[in-house]
């Protein structure tokens, strides 16, 4: 794809005036999570290869186990133990 502009700042600019609203409003949520010093924090962190314990290693192959067999638990439960609604999470606008 050719740019009429080698500037990518400009490239950007045209980009968005070629997005539809809605492309416009998951882009604009992409880029406050870039921004968001947590997030850039969040993604330059080292991974974590600290060994996980003999426990551990035991409780995750219980939970492990326990949701191949379909005794996981449900995705509303979480979220009323957390004190949150699905509703929340649909509504979130990320970061401000």
């Amino acid at each position: 794809m050719a740019y009429a502009s080698t500037d990518a700042k400009q490239q950007a600019h045209e980009l968005i005036d070629r997005m539809v609203p809605s492309q416009v409003s998951a882009l604009v949520t992409l880029l406050k999570v870039m921004l968001d010093p947590v997030s850039v924090a969040l993604a330059n962190a080292p991974y974590d290869d600290e060994p996980i314990s003999e426990d551990e290693a035991r409780d995750l192959d219980v939970a492990r186990a326990s949701v191949a067999h379909g005794e996981g638990i449900p995705h509303e439960q979480v979220l009323a133990e957390l004190g949150i609604t699905q509703e929340e999470i649909n509504n979130y606008q990320g970061p401000k």
